[in-house]
């Protein structure tokens, strides 16, 4: 993964990617900070060679074992409400992701969070991701392979939980896992589209908010040796 271009040319240069952030803006994409590690990340890595062409379209893309690479909207939102309560940015040291998929959604927690803790499901996505991270010198991400539904219990309490495939309901393990006073973003919902939900766990009991339709691939339970 060292022979990557990180900087880009033609379909992946840094023109292409500031037409990529001012979408995001367009799409109502607030958080400077989002929208500047978004910026600097070079997502054709993330993806297979022959589709690093359409790296910076905003679309999802196929990362191979059936799993896909999030469309950069959807990533942009979800980090957006995981680190601000309405206009005002919020701290969040400790972050758990629950399917660490190409390692891309991680990449951008690790710039906003002190710590990044991700589970993967599939083994043969785990070293592909950790030889981004490396290839990117990111060194504050690390990685798991287990089932997602049961969260990374050594390392929590966390501040806030990102999950990035559709769950049928919210995993108690994620809940127990998360500190009072933190947050889950995650996609709830049977078959092909799902509600993405805000979960805010405070001293009285869990606080709900629906704020996008979207599409997952479904959180599955297990782990698979690739």
């Amino acid at each position: 993964m060292s022979s990557f271009n990180l900087n880009g040319i033609g379909m992946t240069s840094r023109r292409t990617r500031d037409r990529l952030i001012e979408r995001l803006r367009e799409k109502g994409i607030a958080d400077q900070r989002v929208l500047e590690t978004m910026r600097m990340l070079p997502r054709h890595i993330f993806v297979d060679e022959a589709l690093a062409h359409r790296a910076y379209e905003d679309i999802a893309l196929p990362i191979g074992f059936n799993q896909t690479i999030s469309q950069p909207y959807i990533v942009a939102l979800m980090t957006q409400v995981l680190f601000s309560d309405g206009d005002s940015a919020v701290k969040r040291e400790s972050v758990l992701e629950i399917g660490t998929g190409s390692g891309y959604q991680a990449s951008v927690l690790s710039h906003m969070a002190k710590r990044v803790y991700t589970v993967e499901r599939i083994s043969g996505l785990i070293e592909i991701a950790k030889s981004r991270f490396r290839a990117l010198k990111i060194r504050n991400i690390r990685v798991k392979h287990d089932d997602g539904n049961t969260g990374w219990e050594q390392q929590s309490p966390f501040d806030a939980i990102i999950v990035t495939a559709g769950a049928p309901a919210v995993p108690d393990a994620l809940v127990d896992q998360l500190n009072i006073g933190g947050r889950i973003v995650i996609p709830v919902g049977q078959g092909e589209s799902q509600s993405l939900l805000i979960i805010d766990k405070t001293s009285k009991g869990l606080q709900k908010t629906n704020i996008a339709d979207v599409r997952f691939v479904p959180l599955l339970r297990g782990t698979i040796e690739l």
